[in-house]
């Protein structure tokens, strides 16, 4: 996502949502910053393990960042409580905790500071006319209501006979196809595959049928097919591929849904969407645990690579021809 700008408390507050994707709770978020570029947010549930703390911290610290904020969504001991395992974890790593606050609905209380400029009642915002929640609000970004929303957005929608249908023709047709050899491609089906990925990502962005979704899932089955749509996503402004991909994701069939979603998590990783990323990768493990990209995808998520070191940078031409090369041995 574009980055936003966080001079105070009530910027950071008002930001969290819309880095994370949904309104946090009974969590506490580190906000990396002065390093790299962009921030970097990591959610972590309440109560904090102390493994997990040091995992957060040493990534931060691994990405060069120096600079943390903490926010606590929680009760005051137990937010509290994260803090200072979060704060001793990341001083251990060599990153300097800026300011810890605690965040209710209404208020803000800092857990850091004791004197009379932090009133006990807690600090009162409103982040409405935040200029932070208009930039992100004029960029696009929809904040839910919280992560159960987020996991329930990328769920199939409920099968149908017709869904049924157009799955069987799919298959049918693909495994007719599968037979065919094809002059470039190790079958027709490839050739097909590849040709429909360009046609519906590269022409005019209308919705799909169910026998266009359930065709393009049981293409993507083919590694080739899958990785022309991975190249064809718009690492620097993923939106109408998030769309796409969490469309198809949802109304696929469930042996069909590895590639769909694992493709919805690169969008969505691309795009600085880490908690629609991870959500996409469960979906895509819970059709395949054993699924290449979603568990690629999963180790450069937990490991803090930030997307702009991940990209692959790599046009259908020139996967063409690395596939090419690589069939010419």
């Amino acid at each position: 996502m574009s980055p936003l700008i966080i001079h105070s408390a009530r910027d950071a507050i008002a930001a969290v949502p819309y880095m994370l994707g949904f309104h946090p709770s009974r969590s506490i978020v580190v906000i990396g910053y002065d390093g790299p570029p962009n921030t970097c947010a990591v959610r972590l549930d309440l109560p904090v393990p102390d493994e997990a703390a040091g995992q957060a911290a040493g990534m931060l610290a691994a990405n060069g960042f120096r600079r943390a904020l903490l926010l606590g969504y929680g009760g005051p001991e137990e937010a509290g409580a994260a803090a200072v395992a979060l704060r001793a974890a990341l001083a251990a790593a060599g990153v300097d905790t800026t300011e810890a606050i605690r965040v209710d609905e209404q208020r803000w209380w800092s857990l850091t500071c004791d004197d009379a400029c932090c009133p006990a009642e807690g600090v009162p915002y409103d982040i409405s006319g935040s200029l932070v929640a208009a930039q992100a609000t004029f960029a696009g970004h929809v904040v839910l209501a919280d992560r159960d929303e987020l996991v329930r957005s990328v769920q199939p929608v409920p099968d149908t006979p017709a869904l049924r249908a157009a799955t069987d023709r799919a298959e049918k047709r693909f495994l007719a196809r599968a037979r065919e050899p094809s002059d470039r491609f190790h079958s027709q089906a490839t050739e097909e595959g590849v040709a429909f990925v360009a046609s519906v990502r590269d022409g005019p962005t209308g919705d799909l049928t169910d026998d266009d979704v359930a065709w393009l899932g049981v293409l993507l089955t083919d590694r080739r097919v899958r990785d022309e749509a991975w190249v064809r996503i718009d690492e620097d402004s993923p939106a109408d591929d998030i769309r796409f991909w969490r469309d198809v994701a949802r109304r696929v069939r469930d042996p069909y849904a590895a590639g769909p979603a694992a493709l919805l998590a690169y969008a969505a990783y691309a795009g600085g969407d880490g908690g629609l990323a991870n959500i996409a990768i469960d979906r895509a493990l819970d059709a395949d645990p054993d699924y290449s990209m979603a568990v690629l995808l999963r180790q450069v998520i937990t490991s803090g690579i930030p997307p702009s070191k991940a990209r692959m940078r790599m046009t259908p031409r020139q996967l063409a021809a690395a596939y090419d090369e690589k069939e010419a041995g």
